[in-house]
């Protein structure tokens, strides 16, 4: 089991310390922005009038589980080039990773959506979608681009933050989506040049830029998320 050419082991978001196995599975998860996806599903679940925490603590969970792994095992799984993370995990490991966290993510998802919120079955089923039309390529991958990550991403998960809350959609829910589909665009624009400039070695200097460009848009995101709910626990 090894390593490839184009590894991502020595990213920024990847622990230095532990087994390589443990290593390489913290950088599959990309945590920085898996953190900044059930951000946005915290962001659009503060706007609402009212707040039911249990749901935000579920549709949180719904999308670190669903997103934040399931659709990053799918990528390394899908993927039609250099693995980035190698072959410390088979292929049947990843499936019964990526298949089981799902089912979960959906186990919860249905649960919510047949007693409480019945509107947010159609972003389960749009989610669901990309998940695999993103990550596998698949249609002749054209739904593997920035636009529709910044969907899948960005304008989504606070869409179904905030109908977790509401089961309903307002103006203000859809502006705040859309500002949250326009953070995970920039993040993207940054991170597809930022992973191949790493991978050629050429360029440091541009490369060390779009790092902190990544760092303080993910670290950011995730701050004002939880300050945002700081707020709401204070002064509701």
């Amino acid at each position: 089991m090894t390593i490839t050419n184009g590894s991502r082991i020595n990213e920024w978001f990847v622990p230095k310390f532990g087994p390589t196995r443990f290593r390489v599975f913290v950088g599959l998860l990309f945590l920085p922005y898996t953190g900044m996806c059930v951000s946005f599903t915290i962001i659009g679940s503060m706007i609402a009038t009212e707040i039911a925490w249990d749901r935000v603590g579920a549709v949180a969970l719904i999308y670190g589980l669903a997103l934040g792994v399931s659709a990053h095992v799918a990528d390394s799984l899908g993927s039609k080039k250099t693995k980035p993370w190698g072959s410390y995990f088979t292929k049947s490991q990843l499936l019964v990773l990526m298949v089981t966290t799902l089912a979960a993510a959906y186990g919860i998802g249905i649960y919510y959506i047949v007693l409480f919120v019945p509107l947010l079955g159609i972003i389960a089923a749009l989610e669901g979608f990309f998940l695999f039309a993103y990550n596998f390529e698949a249609f002749g991958g054209r739904f593997h681009s920035n636009f529709w990550f910044a969907i899948s991403w960005g304008t989504l998960p606070a869409l179904a933050g905030y109908v977790m809350q509401a089961n309903s959609i307002s103006i203000v829910a859809l502006f705040v989506s859309g500002l949250t589909g326009l953070v995970s665009y920039a993040e993207i624009r940054m991170s597809r040049p930022y992973k191949r400039l790493r991978q050629s070695g050429n360029y440091p200097e541009h490369t060390k830029r779009l790092e902190r460009g990544l760092k303080i848009i993910s670290l950011v995101t995730i701050a004002f998320a939880i300050t945002l709910a700081a707020y709401r626990i204070i002064f509701s």
